[in-house]
């Protein structure tokens, strides 16, 4: 039976778009991935309690990168339904220490800065959203053990702890590395790449994958044939 992928689109601080978290029930319960800003945490957890999501069922959430519009809710979620939380190594010090450059190549020390004095403000993520993740998962992790017949891709590019999730039925939740936005005719790289030949390694090794649709954390879903053309 085909998994079903409920999108959870929650928008950004101060309009600045949309991000998506992708709900998943299974036998057990449900399975999340992505979080969203801490702005739009009633709008989350509202979407989840009327999806059936309770302290208990919420088996994992899974994160695709640390960026703070995709993990911002996630130490909140734990609390509040006791779920374990999921993510690549390599990002986890964004999370552990709110530093959105952790493990990425450094801009300017202006940037950085800012950055730093910006980030509690702009992401709403402050001490209170900061977390260690339970669990520490790599390229080829079966997730079968949560109940979610799928496993982990690592595609860095977006961020060096990037990871897309693979289900069984071929569909892709794939985080930052693609989009398809609404003026492009094709699926392309986030604007937003810290290394672009690892980005396109990534793109090429998700090509050699059996993969029917990808569902990227900004913008709409899109079928891999596009992104093959």
């Amino acid at each position: 039976m085909k998994q079903k992928i409920h999108t959870i689109s929650l928008l950004l601080p101060y309009r600045s778009g949309d991000v998506n978290c992708y709900l998943i029930e299974i036998d057990a319960g449900f399975f999340l991935i992505d979080t969203g800003c801490s702005n739009k945490r009633t709008d989350l957890d509202r979407e989840l309690e009327n999806a059936g999501c309770q302290p208990g069922n919420l088996e994992l959430i899974v994160l695709t990168h640390g960026d703070f519009d995709h993990t911002g809710n996630a130490a909140h979620l734990r609390k509040k339904f006791g779920a374990r939380i999921a993510m690549h190594r390599d990002d986890a010090g964004m999370v552990e220490h709110g530093d959105i450059f952790w493990n990425r190549k450094k801009p300017n020390i202006l940037v950085r800065t800012l950055a730093r004095v910006f980030t509690p403000i702009f992401f709403r993520f402050g001490k209170a959203e900061r977390f260690t993740p339970d669990i520490y998962i790599e390229d080829g992790y079966n997730l079968s053990e949560f109940g979610l017949d799928a496993k982990v891709i690592h595609i860095p590019g977006h961020s060096r702890g990037s990871i897309g999730i693979l289900t069984a039925d071929g569909d892709l939740i794939g985080g930052d590395l693609l989009l398809q936005s609404d003026k492009s005719e094709k699926p392309h790289l986030n604007s937003i790449i810290d290394d672009s030949t690892a980005a396109h390694t990534s793109v090429e090794k998700l090509k050699s994958l059996n993969i029917k649709t990808i569902y990227p954390g900004h913008s709409k879903s899109f079928t891999m044939d596009t992104l093959r053309e």
